[in-house]
């Protein structure tokens, strides 16, 4: 049995504005944001607004309205950073390395004979996330 929505997750405050992000989609059910310790330029994540811990517990509606908006981005993401292609990924409790508990997908770029980078924990220059942004917001338009 997985543990109850906590709506204090880092992922829950930056919807309601309590922390800010570098947005690049939203809509009325779902927001993508740059990731802050990106494993490739240009690591984003794609959120609902509705809560869910993971798919473990999400609606089948709370995914429907999702995965359109992560292929969108996946999309999106190679056009910009010249990528190879995309990974996208989504872990579902902590044995599986989920790390918030606010249901998530990462779409990450990915290019032929370069590794991700490790997720260290530390963040990135906020000023080359906010570039990445506007380039994938561009690419999105």
């Amino acid at each position: 049995m997985t543990a109850a929505y906590d709506p204090n997750n880092i992922f829950a405050k930056i919807l309601r504005g309590e922390i800010p992000c570098h947005k690049v989609y939203e809509d009325d059910a779902v927001l993508a944001f740059m990731d802050v310790m990106p494993q490739s330029d240009g690591h984003t994540l794609v959120v609902p607004k509705s809560a869910a811990r993971n798919i473990l517990d999400a609606s089948a509606e709370q995914l429907a309205v999702l995965m359109p908006v992560v292929q969108k981005i996946a999309r999106a993401v190679i056009k910009a950073f010249a990528a190879d292609g995309a990974v996208v990924m989504q872990f579902n409790e902590e044995p599986a390395g989920q790390t918030v508990f606010h249901l998530h997908f990462h779409v990450v770029p990915r290019y032929e004979g370069v590794p991700l980078r490790p997720h260290t924990g530390k963040m990135a220059d906020m000023a080359v996330i906010a570039a990445q942004a506007e380039k994938l917001r561009a690419a999105l338009a």
